[in-house]
């Protein structure tokens, strides 16, 4: 009833931060954050290696952080601390014993890694969750909205006990901690959240979604997007509106939402709001605010130090792994429209840790920024340095003007005649002539980038496209047991990765034909 949305709501406002992002100062904000960090940590195996407290006696700080305290990558930061941690040491790199650990392998490595998750990132993670519900409060929604379920699409919330430690997704670490205030909106519930087969959690979610009075979904598109279309045909409706009238935002995060704007527009009939968020293993890292708002608000006062590493030759070799010795810049140092590769400082015991992830800044005063890519997830076979930005614009261009839906793709680089070509993997029921495809989606890329377009005509010799089933991906995410949840097909593929790839599709083509 109104009244109880009301309430809620005048909850969520009375959450409101006292501080607006216009106000804060940036980098008094990062250092409150890093001294909180250091002091807590001091007394940890890292901090006693690394003299935190004799840090914490200089008024330059940061400085004397930055300096004696290496960048890190996933590969030194395990070796070194972690695993030390993952046998049930406790204050390696952050106080206590390390119940959680989060299983991601990213995108483009094939081994999974062990990401501490700790009580303090718990509750950083739920504290920036409410901020974000808070922010929700500034769209011009009805007060029955908020008593509307969330429907939130992750990893299995049944965890892997091993002795000492869980391990798991991420999103299956904070569902199963989730409030309990929170436990009445949450969508599928305890019970279809434990199960660890994807496809027997989708059709539970099928078929109990006609119970729900659903208002807001969280979660990767290329999943939600099966989720809904699999409703709609289940109950035979047009719209996912026909089953959730109520359903007025999308929260999406993990990937650029633009190639899969005109399937989703497909799948509503009235106006839906388009939200994103940056959680990542490591940290909530940014969301969006309401408002003139293109990119995220950096989380700048919630357990997190940011620095950037300008990602270029300089800091970065051809395949994408960081040089020894980067150049390293904190928050009031970095300028827009640079891309940069993100460190973290985290409550969870990551230091200057390189996540993987390359950001560009919208605007400096409002910490706001965009996803770009992956640092290992670009092509610069000879210079054209061609960004995971530049392939998902590429791919919306094609989209619009073909009409055609492209829900999932991928390109690698490869050798061709003694120089380099390009060749694109397209998922879609839609017609598609592979050739008109890859002619457009060059011409596209000769616009967005310079050293394409220059590259192109010298070394980049061919472009070629091949058009797939849609199911050829799916059966390739499952075959690697990432069906589902928070799982992203990689937008680059290349060495090991390609060669099972491309062996996965000749099986596809086989089995088509038997």
């Amino acid at each position: 009833m109104p009244l109880l949305g009301s309430i809620i709501r005048k909850a969520y406002e009375l959450r409101q931060l006292p501080i607006d992002i216009l106000t804060m100062d940036p980098v008094l904000e990062q250092e409150k954050v890093l001294k909180k960090l250091l002091v807590k940590a001091q007394n940890t195996a890292f901090g006693e290696y690394y003299e935190f407290n004799r840090m914490l006696e200089h008024y330059d700080f940061p400085k004397q952080f930055t300096a004696r305290v290496p960048v890190h990558d996933y590969g030194s930061m395990f070796k070194n601390w972690w695993y030390r941690s993952l046998n049930g040491e406790p204050y390696v790199t952050w106080p206590g014993r390390v119940k959680y650990f989060a299983l991601t392998s990213g995108t483009s490595e094939a081994s999974s890694k062990h990401i501490p998750v700790t009580p303090d990132m718990l509750r950083a993670m739920q504290k920036a969750s409410i901020r974000q519900l808070v922010s929700a409060t500034k769209y011009d929604f009805p007060d029955e909205f908020y008593e509307k379920g969330i429907l939130m699409i992750g990893g299995s919330t049944h965890l892997q006990y091993n002795g000492t430690y869980y391990q798991g997704d991420l999103s299956g670490i904070t569902a199963k901690n989730i409030p309990f205030w929170f436990q009445h909106f949450y969508k599928p519930g305890r019970r279809i959240s434990r199960e660890h087969e994807w496809s027997v959690k989708l059709n539970e979610i099928v078929r109990e979604a006609k119970s729900w009075d659903i208002g807001i979904i969280v979660g990767v598109p290329a999943w939600i997007q099966i989720i809904l279309e699999k409703i709609i045909a289940f109950y035979g409706v047009q719209t996912i509106h026909d089953i959730w009238p109520n359903l007025s935002a999308y929260v999406h995060s993990g990937v650029s939402f633009d190639p899969y704007i005109r399937s989703f527009e497909k799948l509503f009939s009235h106006p839906i709001l388009y939200n994103e968020s940056y959680l990542a293993s490591e940290g909530y890292i940014a969301f969006q605010r309401p408002g003139n708002f293109s990119g995220m608000e950096l989380i700048l006062d919630n357990g997190i130090f940011f620095e950037f590493i300008p990602y270029n030759d300089d800091n970065f070799d051809n395949e994408g792994d960081m040089k020894a010795n980067p150049e390293t810049l904190t928050i009031g140092q970095v300028e827009e429209g640079r891309e940069y590769a993100l460190l973290l400082t985290t409550c969870a015991g990551a230091w200057r840790y390189l996540i993987g992830d390359t950001i560009k800044f919208l605007s400096k005063k409002r910490s706001e920024i965009v996803l770009t890519g992956r640092t290992k997830q670009f092509i610069s076979l000879c210079g054209e340095h061609l960004s995971q930005d530049n392939i998902n614009r590429a791919i919306r261009m094609l989209q619009d003007e073909l009409n055609v839906k492209i829900n999932e793709f991928t390109v690698t680089g490869i050798r061709f005649r003694n120089l380099f070509a390009h060749k694109w993997y397209l998922g879609t029921d839609d017609e598609l002539d592979p050739q008109l495809a890859a002619l457009k989606l060059d011409e596209y890329l000769k616009v967005l980038n310079d050293d394409y377009r220059v590259e192109r005509i010298e070394a980049i010799k061919n472009v070629s496209a091949e058009v797939l089933p849609l199911h050829v991906f799916h059966d390739w995410m499952k075959s690697r047991g990432k069906e589902g949840g928070a799982h992203k097909f990689p937008r680059v593929l290349k060495n090991n990765q390609l060669d099972r790839w491309e062996e996965h599709i000749r099986t596809c083509k086989t089995h088509k034909h038997n």
